[in-house]
């Protein structure tokens, strides 16, 4: 710290050594880059980042740094900060092009869609692949009303981060792994009656033999019982 700088001190921190004026030039300042960044997306064809891939997160990354020095850095000319704006999104430009012409491009910046569920079975390798665990995808699957993984014929996580699932039609899914409630607050428990469905390894949801004697080719241990709704138990 320079011997000139006093801690806490109240002026420099929120003032800082620029006259009151300067308050006004940053007001100018922020409309005119916020103004220009709005242009140049507008322009761009730039989609609304709703999923943040990596290539996304990148261009955010580098728009926030082009767009603040600009705002409020008196040393800063605005021209300096619109022109690096200007090339982020050009190069953002250059980037979407090759990657709809060039499926090497794709794969490289923005991977491959990773299958999750199949048959109402955990993909863990994919898990693995995509840092995803069993509450993340369980957490996906919940928000698309899957109460058990029976009800899933297909699962993906898709290459901008959402998921899109494809279900048996109501009333044809066979037993599963249980999803709700979140295991943290209700973990799954033995049933009775129609509710209950054959054992399932607990990690990935797979058909086990019922003495439950055989460890699942996941490599799992534990199992449980596979239900058809778990919210008939529960309620």
């Amino acid at each position: 710290m320079s011997a000139d700088i006093q801690p806490f001190d109240w002026h420099r921190m929120f003032i800082g050594e620029m006259t009151p004026l300067f308050m006004l030039e940053i007001v100018f300042r922020t409309v005119v880059i916020f103004a220009w960044l709005l242009l140049l997306l507008r322009l761009s064809g730039q989609r609304s980042l709703t999923q943040l891939g990596p290539l996304e997160l990148a261009i955010v990354i580098a728009l926030g740094s082009a767009a603040g020095d600009p705002m409020f850095y008196a040393d800063v000319p605005l021209l300096h900060g619109m022109l690096a704006l200007a090339l982020v999104v050009g190069m953002q430009h250059v980037i979407s092009v090759l990657i709809v012409r060039s499926e090497t491009v794709e794969t490289l910046l923005q991977g491959i869609p990773l299958e999750m569920v199949r048959s109402g079975v955990l993909n863990l390798e994919n898990m693995r692949r995509a840092n995803l665990s069993q509450e993340d995808v369980f957490e996906y699957l919940r928000r698309e009303g899957v109460r058990q993984l029976g009800e899933v014929q297909r699962a993906y996580l898709e290459q901008n981060g959402t998921f899109s699932v494809f279900k048996h039609p109501p009333g044809e899914a066979p037993p599963g792994l249980q999803v709700v409630p979140p295991w943290d607050l209700e973990p799954p428990r033995p049933l009775t009656g129609a509710n209950a469905g054959p054992l399932v390894c607990a990690s990935c949801g797979s058909p086990v033999d019922e003495k439950g004697d055989t460890a699942c080719l996941c490599g799992g241990q534990e199992t449980v019982p596979a239900v058809v709704d778990p919210l008939l138990h529960a309620s």
